[in-house]
């Protein structure tokens, strides 16, 4: 069996049509034997089903798709799991374990969005993610527009650890001051020095933001194909109206109406980094 994920610097890529790489995974016996990275050779969408079934790709793991794509990769016959996000080889193994289902449900209905509140103000999927608009003013330093390496280690306020490169064994590659990172992060590291470990606390302005009531919604069960197969907990993606992919939580459903809340999961949350510049290129 082959897997394919859509792949950027080691993690799953948010969105199908847009991916530059696929991941792509040989399972024998339920076991990951091998793997290698493979471009997309400028498809997208629709095409990119065909360029997966020229590479007898049995499944694809990726974050937000469109119906187009998914009825495209029905016709080739891949099996689709959507609404995937973090460390691409641990979303395969999850895959393999039963762990790993299907969520992405598909919205175009976004008038439901309308200026209600603004989808997806703070998608930054991971502080490794993309999130344009975050940044205030134009940051300055050596490294700003450089790409740089990174190692980190991520703690609540109480301690708790919730991510951290050392543990992965490779450091986070970025451009820094491109918008790749959440603001705080990024302005840590523009002044820093290779080989300097720097600790910050960030704010959650500095960080993923603060809880918006407005990125919480509800709609029609029947308008949002998919979301019928969605339970009180479970995550998913939705589209901007250009395409872009946002995380959502299902906060509440009952036979006719589902809600949910695009607010990044840390919202709202204070954080701390220890940060260490290894390189910069």
């Amino acid at each position: 069996m082959k897997i394919a994920v859509t792949y950027e610097n080691g993690q799953v890529f948010q969105h199908f049509g847009h991916t530059e790489q696929f991941k792509v995974y040989e399972v024998e016996d339920g076991k990951v034997v091998s793997s290698q990275v493979v471009g997309s050779d400028g498809s997208g969408h629709e095409a990119l089903a065909v360029l997966l079934a020229d590479k007898a790709i049995d499944v694809l793991i990726c974050g937000g798709i469109g119906g187009g794509a998914q009825a495209a990769l029905q016709e080739q016959g891949i099996e689709l799991c959507a609404g995937a996000s973090g460390d691409a080889d641990a979303a395969v193994e999850a895959y393999l374990r039963g762990d790993l289902i299907n969520t992405g449900a598909n919205c175009d209905h976004h008038e439901h969005h309308g200026e209600d509140h603004d989808c997806g103000e703070h998608e930054c999927g991971g502080h490794e993610g993309g999130c344009g608009g975050c940044h205030g003013p134009r940051m300055e330093g050596p490294n700003v527009g450089r790409k740089v390496l990174t190692h980190y280690r991520g703690t609540f306020n109480d301690g708790t650890q919730f991510d951290s490169s050392y543990d992965r064994g490779e450091p986070l590659e970025f451009v820094c001051g491109a918008g790749m990172m959440i603001p705080g992060f990024d302005k840590a590291v523009a002044d820093m020095k290779v080989g300097e470990i720097r600790k910050v606390h960030l704010a959650p302005e500095e960080a993923y933001g603060v809880r918006d009531l407005r990125n919480v919604f509800t709609l029609e069960i029947a308008q949002l194909p998919g979301s019928q197969d969605l339970n009180v907990g479970d995550q998913a993606y939705l589209q901007t109206y250009d395409g872009r992919p946002f995380q959502v939580l299902v906060t509440a459903k009952d036979d006719k109406h589902i809600t949910l809340d695009a607010n990044h999961e840390m919202a709202g949350k204070e954080l701390n980094f220890e940060i260490e510049l290894v390189e910069v290129l």
